[in-house]
């Protein structure tokens, strides 16, 4: 019996042993080279995600960009749960197996709130989500009464209840969804007038709920609303901060790609879903990020 037991605690030391080994080999081994031409990603439902793109631009000048928005989906905010999880994983899993990104950056709350763990499960390859701002609006806040502007599938996703509960449960947070600024974004960035309408909607919509009055501090939980970000302050008035994810969103991008190496071997790229031409108004917006060139998938 004894025998037994001292064989059975060799064999046991000898597999720890064996396992400690390989975690040292493992660690002098080399991760396998990125390739410098290897692009970004930053994907979104439209236009967006150029608001983190900018971001993006100023953290990795050199970094080579593709931006893919699927316009053939928009909008997702009154998209059903399993249609938006579907349509994203769905697409970035054809798009990473076509381009072979580096990384990937989901540029819209509402993918990230829904998808972000599905497209996790399923891609080998860094994935870097977009989140509600509601942490920084609770630490900027002086009356506690923060407003989150979002799309309604957006602001009924139990990822923003928990992300209320774990940094602003002692704050007042109003939500509203405002699919006519997705609406007014997309309008102002191809060169239309912006209904003010729409602005003044969304505006009333949080002002007017209980404490709505008291509100110092708005989230812009929608990569699109940052577009129109000078429109919604004229309509809120003096005395109201906005906040949103882009430069975080940025940081994090930057963190996971320290140390690659870049060579853009070709002008940056702008994918839009579906057929038909891409307005002109739309080409002259994507050269001021920087895409230079633009196809449909």
């Amino acid at each position: 019996m004894v025998s037994d037991m001292t064989g059975a605690a060799r064999n046991a030391a000898t597999a720890i042993q064996s396992a400690a080994i390989e975690r040292e080999l493992a660690a002098l081994t080399p991760p396998e080279a990125v390739d410098p031409a290897a692009p970004i990603l930053l994907f979104d439902s439209g236009v967006g995600g150029l608001t983190v793109l900018a971001e993006v631009r100023k953290a990795l000048p050199a970094a080579p960009i593709i931006y893919a928005a699927d316009t053939a989906g928009l909008p997702y905010g009154t998209k059903t749960e399993a249609q938006v999880a579907a349509r994203v994983a769905g697409l970035l899993g054809r798009m990473t197996e076509r381009f072979r990104p580096r990384l990937v950056c989901i540029a819209c709350n509402t993918a990230s709130t829904i998808a972000l763990g599905m497209v996790r499960e399923v891609l080998e390859v860094p994935i870097v989500g977009t989140v509600p701002a509601i942490k920084p609006a609770a630490e900027m806040t002086r009356t506690g009464v923060i407003g989150l502007l979002g799309t309604q599938a957006t602001i009924r996703q139990a990822y923003v209840d928990r992300l209320e509960q774990a940094f602003a449960a002692d704050k007042r947070l109003l939500r509203h969804g405002a699919p006519g600024l997705v609406e007014a974004a997309e309008a102002k960035l191809r060169g239309e007038p912006v209904d003010p309408a729409l602005i003044r909607q969304a505006a009333d919509a949080l002002r007017g709920q209980p404490d709505g009055e008291r509100i110092d501090t708005v989230v812009l939980a929608c990569t699109h609303f940052p577009l129109v970000e000078a429109e919604l302050a004229e309509a809120f008035g003096p005395g109201v901060s906005f906040v949103h994810g882009a430069q975080g969103i940025a940081r994090q991008v930057a963190r996971l790609v320290a140390g690659q190496e870049y060579s853009r071997q070709a002008p940056d790229l702008a994918l839009f879903t579906g057929a038909g031409d891409v307005p002109d108004a739309y080409a002259a917006k994507l050269a001021q990020y920087g895409l230079m060139r633009i196809e449909r998938f």
